[in-house]
Parts: C-alpha cells; sequence; structure tokens
C-alpha cells in the first residue's frame, strides 16, 4: 500500500481523479465530497451536503467539479457543480448550479466531452444530460427499464457505456445519446467499460448479493465477460470472483483490466487483446 486518504466516516461511494492526477475526489455516505492531494493524502476541502454523495467527478480541465447526493431522509437528489477557481464557493459550501432531480435519482454519472455536461444514468433507467453552465436537461433517453449501476467513457469521449439491472449493457453517443449497441447476458450488469485500443466491452456483475449463499459461483455467473463492440457477440469470459463483480476497469495501454468483487479481491488480469491470451498479474 503506498498511502491512504483518511477522513470520511462512512462508505465510499466514488472516486475521480483530475487529468494530471494532482488532485482526488471522494464522496460518501458520511454526507461529504473531499478533494485530496493525491501524492500528499492531504484533505484539501470539505464539502457538506445533506444526504450521501453518490457519484462525483472532474471536468476535462480538472477546473469544475461535479458530484450528486442520494434522494434519502427527506431530501431529493442533487446534482452540484463547483468551480475549484474560486475559493469562496469551497469556503461558504455553495456551489455555483445546483440541478434538483426530483423523479428520479442519480444512480452513475461522467463528464461528457468539453466539459460542457454531465452524463448521469438515473434509478428508473433514464439517461439524462445536464448542462454544466445552465442545469437545464438537453437531452434525455430511456434505453433501460430498470437502474443503471454504471457509467464509463471511452478513452475519447465520444461513447459512454451503461451497465443496468436490466441485465443489459448499452453503448451510446455521448453528444447525441443515440443508442449505438446493445449487450446482454442473463444477470443484472454492475459496471462494463470499453477497451481503449480494440473494439472490445467487458462487463461484470452477477446475481444479486443476498442471494449469492444459496447458489455456485457458476450459477452466479461471476465471471468477467467480454464482447465485441461491433458485432454484439461474446467471445470471452473470465473466472476467478466468488460473488458478484461491483467494477471493471481497462488499463490505458488496453492489454490489462481490473476487477473489484463483493468477495473482497480486486483482480488484476494482464492479456493479449489479439489472441486474448490471460494471464493474473495480482
Amino acid at each position: 500500500m503506498l498511502g491512504t486518504y483518511n477522513g470520511h466516516t462512512g462508505a465510499l461511494w466514488c472516486v475521480d481523479c483530475d487529468w494530471d492526477t494532482k488532485n482526488v475526489l471522494t464522496g460518501s455516505a458520511d454526507n461529504s465530497c473531499r478533494l485530496w492531494d493525491c501524492e500528499t493524502g492531504k484533505q484539501l476541502a470539505m464539502l457538506n451536503t445533506s444526504s450521501a454523495v453518490r457519484t462525483c467527478g472532474f471536468d476535462f480541465s480538472g477546473n469544475i467539479i461535479m458530484f450528486s447526493t442520494d434522494k434519502q431522509m427527506g431530501y431529493q437528489c442533487f446534482l452540484n457543480y463547483f468551480d475549484l477557481r474560486d475559493p469562496q464557493q469551497i469556503e461558504d459550501n455553495q456551489p455555483y448550479l445546483t440541478v434538483p432531480c426530483a423523479e428520479s435519482k442519480i444512480t452513475s454519472a461522467v463528464w461528457g466531452p468539453l466539459g460542457e455536461f454531465v452524463i448521469a444514468g438515473h434509478e428508473n433507467g433514464e439517461i439524462n444530460q445536464f448542462s454544466a453552465k445552465s442545469g437545464e436537461v438537453l437531452k434525455k433517453v430511456k434505453e433501460h427499464n430498470k437502474q443503471i449501476n454504471d457509467i464509463q467513457t471511452s478513452v475519447d469521449l465520444t461513447m459512454v457505456i451503461t451497465a443496468s439491472k436490466d441485465c443489459s449493457s448499452k453503448l451510446f453517443d455521448s453528444t447525441t445519446l443515440d443508442h449505438i449497441k446493445s449487450f446482454k447476458t442473463e444477470r443484472p450488469v454492475n459496471s462494463a467499460a470499453i477497451s481503449p485500443i480494440m473494439d472490445h466491452v467487458v462487463m461484470g456483475g452477477g446475481q444479486e448479493a443476498m442471494e449469492v449463499t444459496t447458489t455456485s459461483t457458476r450459477i452466479g455467473k461471476f465471471e468477467a465477460r467480454f464482447f465485441h463492440a461491433a458485432y454484439e457477440e461474446e467471445f470471452g469470459r473470465v473466472k476467478g470472483h466468488f460473488g458478484p463483480i461491483n467494477c471493471v476497469a481497462f488499463h490505458p495501454d488496453g492489454k490489462s483490466y481490473s476487477s473489484g468483487g463483493e468477495d473482497g479481491y480486486t483482480r488484476i488480469h494482464h492479456f493479449d487483446p489479439q489472441y486474448f491470451d490471460f494471464e493474473l498479474e495480482a
């Protein structure tokens, strides 16, 4: 372990680094979003909220941050924007823009290209684009019929991939929100990622956690699953986890991926993308 960021007193729901890995942003169930120095672990700022922080992220420049709060304890879901170049906003705990989400809470969110809007997935399966200037909904689509658990962007930010409880993952154009491709499984999908070098996507999920103890690992479908992004066909599975996979991510060089599961393990697999030959690194 290289170091820790000590301060939160509740479950951590989200974490993000800015483009030069100078700062780290975290959101927690302790009703706070905190900014840290990446190298030293020093807390730079703490933004208090009325409910748990579910999603957070830096824009492309690293100057604007966004985070969303949960709908709980009588408070509705809000999407907040802060400009880190204005110390007064941080000191007063006052975002320059707050967007209420009364219909359905945000469960996952990422910045769109050029930091012009945030792409948010909701509990009811909707995807919205929220303007970072006005807060208005620029685009809205509903291709999923259950909660969206995860949204991740392609390396060039032109596409986003969703992971949903409706047992599917879908590829969208990040600017128009046009639905491009669908990838279907038999179990809820908790996370999905797009390869930075190949036309591949990896998906992780599995049976609901409370049902896991009654089934074997094979029935639970705990493999990481690889699909071809153009043909929508599954071409590989990687076993290893003994519980549902909660998150997946590709290495920037595209030659390895990591997955985190409810079995308490983070697994890193190195593979040759051309021949799909896997080797467990850690």
